[in-house]
């Protein structure tokens, strides 16, 4: 699989990496057996790149992936984690004392003295423009704790603020064929700083997977289910902000675009890795079968231009109205 380097950090990560989300069972119960199957099933397919977070699972997807890396040691892998959300949204709260907490607790997690890449978690808006928390992160980097740092952003307008400050080595942001406004400023300015883009909820939470129907139901304990309204985290992380019925009618309309030999969620994220400037996108995966097919879609080569003018169209016609201006 084709190997971009990370802004900074100067690692080369896959182009299909792995969300490991799923693996904290916050979509759903995954077993410990079987999310370690999934790790082994991604690296085994050319996957170079897990992202996680403290807060998935209460730490559960770091544990997970801190034995994996225990068990594997000569893999690999850089492991991206992300910090912020374990506490109240409150700007007060982003300090290098509870980053140092925050970063000791991961640590310990993934069984690492030195985390490869540290992601501020989508924070208040105001954290993105404060001089001390951007020091603070640079004292990590001087004392060993962290390689490098990023940011995790809502919106594009956080994104550019990101990247304007020097030590930004990437920023992860929501980027699929419903959410095209990164494209716009987001994705050159960070090409021009230098910056990695990683591509999250590429699929919009499964959405473009072409699975769905307008009766489809989640278990209780999925996002999918009990965020849809947005009142646990902000709505577009959960199917991309997209109205569900609009966004399976449109997921169906493109499908119908999808060149021969791939399913819809391999053209979908396979869409999101030939947009210039983009350097990872992270899917998730709870199966051996989902983490293999999602990384087959990085070694399937370029899409037709009539599937690239069918996202286009589609996303004027039925998504953009909604979504653009809010992200």
């Amino acid at each position: 699989m084709e190997q971009r380097i990370l802004g900074d950090t100067g690692r080369p990560v896959s182009i299909i990496g792995l969300g490991t989300w799923q693996l904290g069972s916050d979509w759903g119960a995954v077993s410990e057996k079987d999310a370690l199957a999934v790790l082994d099933a991604a690296v085994d397919s050319g996957v170079t790149f897990f992202d996680t977070a403290d807060v998935y699972g209460d730490g559960r997807s770091e544990q997970v992936i801190g034995r994996f890396l225990a068990a594997n040691p000569d893999v690999d892998v850089l492991v991206a984690t992300k910090m912020g959300r374990r506490e109240a949204q409150d700007p007060a709260n982003f300090t290098l004392a509870k980053f140092r907490e925050w970063t000791d607790r991961s640590r310990s997690n993934l069984g690492v003295d030195r985390l490869d890449l540290v992601q501020l978690h989508c924070p208040p808006t105001p954290v993105f423009s404060s001089d001390a928390v951007y020091d603070a992160l640079d004292t990590l980097v001087s004392d060993g704790v962290i390689a490098n740092y990023g940011v995790s952003v809502e919106t594009c307008a956080e994104a550019l603020a990101a990247i304007a400050r020097p030590g930004t080595a990437s920023v992860q942001i929501i980027l699929n064929a419903f959410r095209l406004k990164p494209l716009e400023q987001v994705l050159p300015a960070a090409r021009d700083a230098g910056v990695g883009i990683i591509a999250r909820v590429p699929l919009a939470s499964g959405l473009l997977s072409g699975r769905y129907t307008p009766t489809t139901e989640f278990s209780a304990d999925d996002h999918r289910t009990f965020n849809r309204d947005g009142s646990h985290f902000d709505v577009g992380e959960t199917f991309a902000g997209v109205d569900f019925s609009t966004g399976v009618r449109a997921a169906e309309e493109l499908a119908s675009f999808v060149p021969e030999g791939r399913t819809p969620a391999q053209a979908a994220l396979a869409w999101v890795t030939q947009q210039d400037g983009v350097t990872s996108v992270i899917p998730g995966a709870r199966s051996i079968a989902q983490a293999q097919a999602n990384a087959a879609a990085g070694t399937a080569g370029p899409l037709p231009q009539q599937y690239l003018d069918a996202v286009v169209n589609i996303y004027e016609a039925d998504i953009k109205a909604t979504v653009h201006n809010r992200w």
